[in-house]
């Protein structure tokens, strides 16, 4: 039995000057529309005549196009983990095999790497909002990255010297009449952002005397 076809009359440029689609035409009628690159990849042209087998791989072809420059306007905004990439194609209508087929391009180019992110999340995090190892991994895990890129990651890192750049600004709004109150607010925020007690006691002494030129462990030492 011959394959049936129907053969395309117009290839008319969509309305959208920002997505850059066009509208095919078949046998007089509006039939489906195609992304710009796959229509030039395919040298489609009015008078060729297509399949239905041949129309279901260019919408194949076509949905995969559009997961790919979804992926990629996503990830152009900073890096992102596979599973941040992976929630976002979903959330925009794409199917598991056309993500799959996505995030392997990504992964070939470089554009997707869970251990390049995991590090750059502790870079960033530490240049510009400290964070404790406690809390790093957890957001880290929240991006769904796997426990032992997390653990390599942020291997090393100074949780000392993290701990004071988180509360240097923090202790200088905070009054010095009372060191119960400054140990409680100032101890209080550095936990909130993950540092542990060990940490924080050292940290909390430490930016005390700055500000009052008064021992932590001597006003421990006073308090009932």
């Amino acid at each position: 039995m011959a394959t049936l076809k129907s053969k395309i009359t117009a290839i008319k440029a969509g309305k959208s000057l920002r997505v850059k689609r066009s509208n095919i035409f078949m046998d007089g009628h509006f039939a489906f529309s195609l992304d710009n690159v796959i229509i030039l990849k395919n040298h489609l042209q009015v008078g060729q005549t297509l399949s239905e087998k041949e129309v279901e791989l260019l919408s194949g072809a076509d949905r995969y196009e559009g997961c790919l420059n979804a992926a990629l306007l996503f990830l152009g905004y900073r890096p992102r983990s596979e599973a941040e990439t992976r929630t976002r194609l979903h959330k925009h209508g794409y199917i598991g095999g056309e993500i799959d087929r996505v995030i392997e391009r990504l992964k070939s180019l470089g554009l997707i790497d869970d251990m390049a992110f995991a590090e750059y999340w502790q870079t960033n995090r530490t240049s510009f909002k400290p964070r404790g190892e406690r809390l790093l991994k957890l957001e880290l895990r929240r991006k769904g990255v796997d426990p032992d890129i997390i653990i390599e990651a942020i291997e090393g890192i100074d949780e000392i010297a993290n701990a004071q750049r988180a509360g240097a600004a923090r202790a200088r709004t905070l009054p010095v009449t009372d060191y119960q109150i400054f140990r409680q607010k100032l101890g209080g925020y550095l936990h909130r952002r993950g540092f542990d007690y060990g940490v924080i006691s050292k940290i909390v002494k430490q930016l005390w005397e700055e500000r009052t030129g008064q021992s932590g462990s001597d006003v421990e030492e006073m308090l009932p």
